[in-house]
């Protein structure tokens, strides 16, 4: 069947399969950003002064990377996490291929969890550091497409509005786990070492693991792989076009992708030099600011939930289009924001903790308006039969922004972090200027071919 919706199988007016999705992104987040949030300043801090010949390969790594010359620990590490955060969102292209030619959903899920919790585990030795990279990319790609997809197929093609909601939902699963994990993690390095708050990332991919299985009953019937790929017809001129669109739609968050995202690498290295992060309690590690964007999105979900909802019974809820260019306009503001508290500041430790603080919070607003929105957009315009592949498709932003922020970032340590942070600052607001202007043919050309 087309969707799990139609077993009225709901809970709280949303299909219960949409819950289990969350909860298993929720610890599967947990898990990864826990581990991000460390990533950079792990390597800054430790891997590479003083571990970097025990990693296998790393020497390896180091000299292609820096092929037009010596770079230092932190330029080597902007671009590393960016390889590897693009490469994450790369990989979810060959995941929804396998999904819709071979495997189904279900399972190609099932094995992207368990290469995720091999690679956190690798992460707890430092020989195979680049081993951990590697399971975690594919574990990621097998993972990230697919179990959205799977949203997507919750609900009915014409309900535009509701479908939004539930990816709302589904994100705010996402920022949950996204919140937790970095605090959790970031305490535990503090206090064990960073090798056990990697661990800590392993054992939550497990309950991903059981999350997900239990809630196999309320999600849609997976797609026959390939059987159905052979007999399904060609595309119809209309789909073809909406596919075009959509395309262009996804390429248009690449700006976003790449000033966003730069708050989860140079941004703790920036708050770990120039934040004030003493409190009466003690200093705060800085990875836990890696938290702050996510827990933004959090207590602006219910906010959003409401207000679109509120406009939308007065037909004024902005189209999908324009919601992604308003939340690409948030995050320019929120680098602003990092670029302000700066000015003028040139010692270390000085920017006062409420401003950066602010500016992660405005940076998970931006997000929720523009990314949650970006996965409904895929899951409305793909045709049926390419749905994964196409969700896979849209990670494809994430993966040359990511890659092209490790880039950007890499001249951190060459710029005072003011300017750094209006370079940031102007990408968003050029990207926001694009979409806005476009957003009405864009927005017509979604819905081509498609019943009103």
């Amino acid at each position: 069947m087309d969707s799990a919706a139609q077993q009225g199988d709901r809970l709280g007016g949303h299909p219960k399969g949409l819950y289990y999705l969350s909860f298993t992104e929720t610890w599967e987040r947990f898990s990864f950003y826990g581990m991000s949030a460390l990533l950079t300043l792990y390597m800054v801090k430790d891997l590479l002064p003083h571990h970097a010949s025990e990693v296998v390969g790393l020497a390896t790594l180091r000299g292609l990377i820096g092929f037009n010359g010596a770079l230092s620990d932190i330029g080597f590490a902007a671009i590393v996490y960016g390889w590897y955060a693009g490469l994450v969102y790369f990989t979810p292209l060959i995941g929804g291929w396998v999904a819709d030619r071979l495997l189904g959903a279900k399972r190609t899920v099932l094995i992207g969890v368990l290469l995720m919790s091999a690679g956190h585990l690798a992460m707890s030795f430092y020989a195979t550091f680049l081993l951990a990279l590697l399971l975690l990319i594919l574990g990621s790609g097998f993972l990230k497409g697919n179990i959205s997809a799977q949203v997507g197929a919750l609900y009915p093609r014409a309900d535009e509005s509701m479908r939004s909601r539930g990816y709302t939902i589904f994100s705010t699963g996402i920022n949950i786990g996204a919140a937790s994990g970095p605090i959790v993690t970031g305490l535990v390095a503090a206090i064990y070492g960073w090798h056990t708050g990697f661990a800590v990332a392993a054992v939550l991919m497990l309950l991903a693991l059981v999350t997900y299985i239990l809630g196999q009953p309320h999600l849609a019937d997976d797609r026959p792989a390939r059987s159905q790929q052979e007999a399904a017809p060609p595309l119809t001129p209309e789909e073809r076009k909406r596919v075009l669109v959509l395309l262009f739609v996804i390429f248009l968050t690449i700006p976003a992708e790449i000033a966003y995202p730069m708050v989860w690498s140079i941004g703790i290295l920036w708050v770990d030099q120039y934040v004030n992060l003493a409190t009466p309690l003690g200093t705060i590690p800085s990875s836990w600011f890696a938290s702050m964007d996510s827990i933004g999105s959090i207590l602006f979900a219910p906010v959003l939930m409401v207000l679109w909802g509120w406009q939308a019974k007065r037909n004024q809820e902005p189209a999908s289009v324009t919601k992604q260019g308003i939340g690409t306009a948030i995050v320019g503001f929120a680098a602003l924001m990092f670029a302000y508290s700066n000015w003028g500041v040139a010692g270390q430790h000085q920017v006062s903790a409420l401003w950066a603080v602010a500016g992660w919070l405005v940076m998970g607003l931006g997000w929720m308006y523009y990314w949650p929105t970006t996965l409904a957009i895929v899951s409305k315009a793909a045709p049926p039969r390419l749905a994964s592949t196409l969700m896979g498709v849209a990670f494809l932003s994430p993966f040359v922004a990511h890659v092209m922020a490790g880039w950007v970032g890499s001249y951190f340590d060459q710029m005072t972090p003011t300017t750094f942070w209006l370079m940031d600052a102007a990408i968003a607001a050029g990207g926001a200027a694009l979409i806005l202007m476009l957003r009405k043919p864009l927005q017509r050309g979604l819905e081509t071919g498609l019943s009103a």
